[in-house]
This record gives structure tokens, C-alpha cells and sequence, in this order.
């Protein structure tokens, strides 16, 4: 009886380890994305997805002919290939830059209250505060200022044609609305 509480303790135990075993590799917060955080410099990423894949996409800075240039994007892949995150550090060309925002691209980013990607509009009515809500081209984005994020919902997800300005107001979101992208901020 004694071995099979202790087989019992020892697997309980192993349990709680594995399921809290990521390290909070894929925890979101106001601040902080994985291991990223707003202290977090250009030339740290390679140390921090030392195990993963970065594509740089690097812009032509300030010295560039094109004054309307995009930023410097950091695509970060698993093994395996899948697309995780998507950083823009705040200055071009600049390894001692920290972040501006990060593109969350995987379902297992998640907030303490469950928001990640596979959230429905409900979910993230319910379980967060939206503040405002404006209206694009394409699509509709909520700003959540206690996470600093944005998230955006494809306007096909609310019943309205693309390429209308039609204001949408969050009662106008369908409970089952699906999130196009989320993006936290780090200024």
C-alpha cells in the first residue's frame, strides 16, 4: 500500500512538471510574449530561439532610397516549419534595438485567461476588455489595452463586404467571429 502511494505521488508530481514544463515558453501578458519581453534586444533572438529557425527580412534603414519602406521583421520557425511569431524590433538595422511588436502566428501563445488565436470573438468578450474598436479596409481591430494588443477580425467574419469604412461596433461582432491576427506592442 505504501509503494502504490508513492508510485501515486511520483506520477502526480510528473504530471504537474510536464504540464507546466514549457517554461512559459508560450505565455502572453502585457510585456511579454514567450521569453520575449520589452527589454529584449534584436541580438538576444538568436540566443532565445537558438532551437528554431529566424528568417530576417531586413529593410533598407534610414539610408534607403524608398521613404515608405517596411520595417525589419524577424520570422521565427519551429523545426518542423512552423511560422511561430513574426517580431519588428523598433529600430531598423540595429542589433541593440528592442521590440516594437510581436506577430503571434501559433495557437499555443496563450493569455492567462486562454486568449490565443483559436479564440472566437466571445471568448475574448467575455474574458478581457476590449477598449475600442476601428475599422480598416478589411477588417475590424480590437485594442486591449491591459495586454496592449491588437486584434484584428476579417470583415468576411462580420458579414461586411471587404473594401467598405463601415464603423463596426463590438455588439455588431458575432459571438463566433474568428481572429484574423493578434499582435502584442511593446511601446
Amino acid at each position: 500500500m505504501k509503494n502504490i502511494f508513492k508510485l501515486a505521488s511520483v506520477l502526480l508530481i510528473s504530471l504537474v512538471f510536464i504540464k507546466c514544463g514549457n517554461g512559459g515558453k508560450f505565455d502572453v501578458a502585457k510585456g511579454k510574449v514567450g521569453q520575449l519581453t520589452t527589454k529584449t534586444t534584436v541580438q538576444e533572438l538568436e540566443t532565445i530561439f537558438k532551437n528554431d529557425s529566424i528568417v530576417k527580412i531586413l529593410s533598407e534603414g534610414a539610408k534607403g532610397d524608398n521613404y515608405f519602406q517596411d520595417d525589419d521583421e524577424y520570422e521565427i520557425y519551429e523545426k518542423g516549419g512552423k511560422h511561430l511569431l513574426t517580431i519588428t524590433p523598433k529600430e531598423q538595422l540595429d542589433s541593440t534595438s528592442t521590440l516594437k511588436s510581436i506577430k503571434i502566428l501559433d495557437e499555443r501563445f496563450k493569455t492567462a485567461s486562454g486568449l490565443n488565436l483559436k479564440s472566437t470573438f466571445e471568448e475574448i468578450n467575455a474574458n478581457n476588455i476590449i477598449n475600442k474598436v476601428e475599422t480598416s479596409f478589411s477588417s475590424a481591430s480590437l485594442f486591449l489595452d491591459e495586454l496592449n494588443a491588437t486584434i484584428a477580425i476579417d470583415k468576411e467574419e462580420l458579414g461586411i463586404k471587404e473594401n467598405n469604412m463601415q464603423k463596426v461596433s463590438k455588439e455588431q461582432i458575432p459571438d463566433l467571429a474568428k481572429i484574423k491576427s493578434f499582435i502584442i506592442w511593446f511601446n
